[in-house]
């Protein structure tokens, strides 16, 4: 009888709360599953759109227009999104103190339905004008998205799930991009008449978070140490941790707080002269500029080419195209069931290794295409072995170190900057990446096989694990290499330092 109770116990101390994994959800959905969703999603009406472009200018022009202009105008369409992106990067760290992590996802979701409206009529209309602007609102909500809900999801976290509970960023992103590809398929929306219902449905994951997140609390963190409300806190961890385990959580939020006594939310540029968490700062930048420029773009630009070499019937690419969905969408659970056990040190690492490995095989066998039937094959491998790579490690892992690195007051500030490099970097090459494949063509992969290489060796001499560590024990860790430790102090004043054990 004893050891089936002791039993229960530890199976359910191995589970998180079920508030939790709800509340995670709710973030989710109608946070980084927008960024996912509309970064797939406009790639299946890209005819329809251009011919939309095309009749609307000789409607209201009476002329004909080239179709190097159609094609930019598409271009400005496409692109409007990274700069919406890059727009909502930068004021939602501010918005994300101002109104606290919950409140800004909530108010957020206004962007999301302003541009399904806007994009939803312009077809009816005739003003193409409106694809723009709504474009440059999905991209300000997805920015907004990916700055604060990895926020959120590490700050509601208990120590011993938050690798777990933050791979809910990437998880929702692949999720995201897996449903926009089914979604616009021929058999559902992806018909003509139905395109502005198509890009009108990014209403549909705003409208569920309107509906389920206002039942969770804020961040706990949040609520005490930025807004000093211990009571809220308090309500807080016991709904999302149970009654049981919320003590030790509030201990941890209590003594990152009395470290930070009279130490205000800091700004991007404080963050940036600040000689103490240069390090941070450093390994931020450089893995989220490596997130985009590590070849993950160059994989899907040939996928269709691999993919009809080895035989595959064009109107059926589609559906292999989502068979890529899904496998980046699996790695992302598998690497979300791993993180706690594996740490993110290994995955990042071991993600980066293998995608290096990929670039490798992809560029023999790309040179090699025509040489046997059997090398179209290989290629087609390749492509499905580089996106498992970079959902085992570069694709989840980043975002969590970001929320890791830093402590409370600085976290926002820090989202806002590793966001701007990661929306900059992802415009970066959008615009150079075409001229880079027609220069090098398949030898563009030893370019990035460089950028890989060259990040496994910064994480393996410079990246600490940071499985199971509190927030003051990671950044001890970074500083013990300048001789100097984070303290914090107990409620008597007596000063406590974190320890960096494992």
């Amino acid at each position: 009888m004893n050891f089936s109770e002791g039993s229960a116990e530890v199976e359910k101390k191995e589970l998180p709360n079920k508030s939790l994994l709800l509340a995670a959800c709710a973030a989710c959905i109608g946070g980084t599953f927008q960024y996912g969703y509309n970064i797939s999603v406009i790639n299946a009406p890209t005819v329809y759109v251009q011919n939309f472009l095309n009749q609307t200018w000789r409607e209201r022009y009476q002329t004909d227009v080239s179709p190097d202009f159609i094609t930019l105008l598409w271009s400005i369409i496409v692109s409007m999104f990274t700069l919406g992106g890059f727009i909502g990067v930068t004021i939602g760290g501010t918005l994300s103190v101002k109104l606290g992590r919950k409140g800004t996802l909530l108010t957020n979701n206004i962007f999301a339905l302003l541009a399904a409206l806007l994009m939803g009529l312009s077809y009816p209309t005739g003003w193409f004008e409106l694809l723009i602007v709504g474009r440059l609102l999905t991209g300000i909500n997805a920015g907004i998205a990916i700055c604060v809900q990895p926020l959120y999801l590490g700050e509601i976290a208990p120590t011993a799930f938050r690798g777990a509970m933050g791979m809910g960023t990437s998880i929702f992103i692949t999720g995201g991009i897996l449903t926009g590809q089914v979604v616009g398929l021929k058999e559902l929306l992806g018909r003509e008449e139905y395109w502005p219902i198509l890009l009108s449905t990014t209403c549909i994951p705003a409208i569920l978070q309107l509906l389920i997140l206002p039942w969770f609390p804020e961040s706990p963190r949040y609520l005490l140490i930025d807004k000093g409300d211990s009571e809220g806190c308090k309500k807080a961890l016991k709904q999302l941790h149970g009654v049981a385990d919320c003590d030790g959580e509030r201990e941890d939020i209590e003594k990152e707080k009395n470290n930070l006594v009279g130490v205000q939310a800091r700004k991007p540029w404080q963050l940036l002269s600040d000689g103490s968490v240069r390090g941070q700062l450093i390994t931020i930048i450089l893995l989220n500029a490596a997130q985009q420029l590590n070849g993950i773009n160059a994989i899907y630009f040939y996928a269709d080419y691999v993919f009809k070499q080895s035989g595959i019937p064009v109107d059926k690419i589609p559906y292999v195209t989502v068979g890529t969905g899904a496998c980046e969408c699996i790695t992302a659970l598998t690497c979300g069931m791993l993180i706690e056990c594996l740490g993110r040190k290994v995955l990042i690492t071991g993600g980066y290794t293998l995608m290096s490995i990929c670039c490798v095989l992809f560029t023999i066998t790309l040179s090699y295409q025509n040489a046997s039937p059997v090398v179209p094959y290989l290629s087609m491998a390749c492509v499905f072995a580089f996106i498992l790579s970079f959902g085992l490690g570069p694709g989840g892992v980043t975002n969590i170190l970001t929320t890791e690195l830093f402590t409370q007051t600085s976290r926002p500030a820090a989202y806002m900057i590793a966001g701007s490099v990661n929306w900059f970097s992802f415009f970066f090459i959008g615009l150079l990446f075409p001229f880079i494949v027609i220069g090098l063509q398949q030898y563009c992969f030893l370019v990035f096989l460089v950028i890989c290489s060259l990040v496994v060796v910064y994480i393996c001499l410079v990246v600490p694990e940071t499985k199971n560590k509190t927030f003051l024990e990671i950044q001890n860790e970074f500083q013990s290499s300048n001789g100097s430790k984070v303290s914090s102090t107990d409620g008597a004043g007596t000063t406590l330092l974190s320890t960096t054990s494992i």
